[in-house]
């Protein structure tokens, strides 16, 4: 049964088309199946036996349309939503013409593979006033938000440092699944792939742009030209260090992914270990002791965003669509905007750039950086 969707409301369903029917694709349709308001109109791909397994994997969609030219089925269909859920090399054509056509987007992560493109399409959002909504998915996750609020006002006092870890292991396998996979023109390595929306998360907890990166990659046991392994350190503008860890390195039975927020009145810590999530906030009392905040925290998102908030956490992207639908209805920006995509791309190719001159790199990125730029690193 579809939910009904809240605080928004139109006479007739928003229509999305979906260009890309591979993995990810499938936690779209999910999303769109229970959600009032939106109506798939049609997919993309141009291999037909994908959208034939992808509209067969969710009930009540075999009958879709099926293209194999996401040009004609902008022109055809005109829809008002349209989710790119590509190869990344391909996210900025996808974009740029979705939006040039009065199309509102969502877009998997990251947004581009390059500054320049990543700041035309932020740029492109601006002048048309259409929305985007990046699949950042873990600004989605109940909670996360209202702890963000709190240590945005003040109530932990100040930030100190950040820590992220995603070692989400894949083999061989996985990247020679697909021929674009691990490549520096269409995926990235780990850090582009894996972590960027964890780089986004950190960064959007902590309140603070990054100014500067120094980074290091390396290549440990997976066959691929970008790297399975990276670490960088972010200064933020307001002092504060991230420290990030991303790779596919390790077991590919146990996907992990650690986030923590140090302050100086308390700390967050979240996660996900093996599909299992979890959380603990603290904060430091008057008299020195700490106490956890879980139970608050979860009181004030059933008051705030109800059950519904809470599946969001099985599957973020019912949290973007939902947010997308409202935003587009409401006409504000959405929770992951057109800004964070480019903030996270520019951030990222910084990362890439530190690795590559061996220097701290100072943030946003003077001149274009592409993902290009790269190749050859390793060789």
């Amino acid at each position: 049964m579809a939910e009904n969707v809240q605080s928004a409301s139109v006479s007739t369903p928003l229509s999305v088309i979906i260009i890309g029917c591979g993995r990810v694709a499938e936690k779209h349709l999910k999303a769109i199946s229970k959600l009032k308001g939106l109506e798939l109109k049609a997919v993309v791909d141009t291999n037909p036996e994908s959208a034939k397994r992808l509209l067969g994997s969710v009930k009540g969609f075999a009958g879709t349309k099926v293209y194999n030219d996401y040009k004609v089925a902008i022109d055809e269909v005109k829809p008002s939503i349209v989710s790119v859920t590509v190869p990344s090399g391909l996210h900025y054509q996808i974009a740029k013409y979705a939006m040039e056509h009065g199309c509102n987007l969502l877009l998997e992560k990251p947004m581009t593979m390059s500054v320049a493109e990543a700041k035309e399409i932020f740029e492109l959002s601006q002048k048309t006033g259409l929305k985007l909504a990046m699949g950042h998915i873990y600004r989605y996750l109940p909670v996360v938000g209202l702890v963000r609020q709190d240590i945005a006002e003040g109530k932990y006092g100040k930030v100190t440092h950040g820590t992220i870890y995603v070692r989400w292991g894949h083999g061989d396998d996985y990247y020679s699944s697909a021929a674009w996979r691990g490549t520096w023109k269409s995926d990235g390595g780990a850090l582009m792939n894996q972590t960027i929306h964890a780089i986004d998360l950190l960064v959007w907890l902590m309140g603070s742009e990054p100014e500067e990166a120094s980074a290091m990659i390396s290549q440990r046991l997976r066959n691929i030209e970008a790297e399975d392994l990276g670490m960088a350190i972010l200064r933020l503008e307001n002092g504060a260090l991230a420290q990030i860890e991303g790779t596919t390195a390790t077991l590919p039975s146990k996907h992990t992914a650690e986030f923590s927020v140090f302050c100086e009145n308390g700390q967050l810590s979240m996660g996900l270990d093996s599909g299992k999530p979890h959380i603990a906030v603290y904060t430091t009392k008057p008299n020195g002791k700490t106490k956890k905040l879980n139970g608050y925290y979860i009181r004030r998102q059933l008051k705030t965003g109800g059950l519904f908030s809470f599946k969001c956490a099985l599957n973020p992207h019912l949290g973007i669509y939902k947010n997308l639908f409202d935003s587009i209805v409401e006409n504000k920006e959405p929770i992951a905007d057109a800004y964070s995509g480019f903030s996270s791309v520019d951030t990222l190719l910084g990362i890439y750039k530190s690795a590559k001159e061996g220097r701290p790199v100072k943030l946003p990125l003077s001149e274009n950086f592409n993902s290009t730029d790269m190749t050859g690193y390793f060789n």
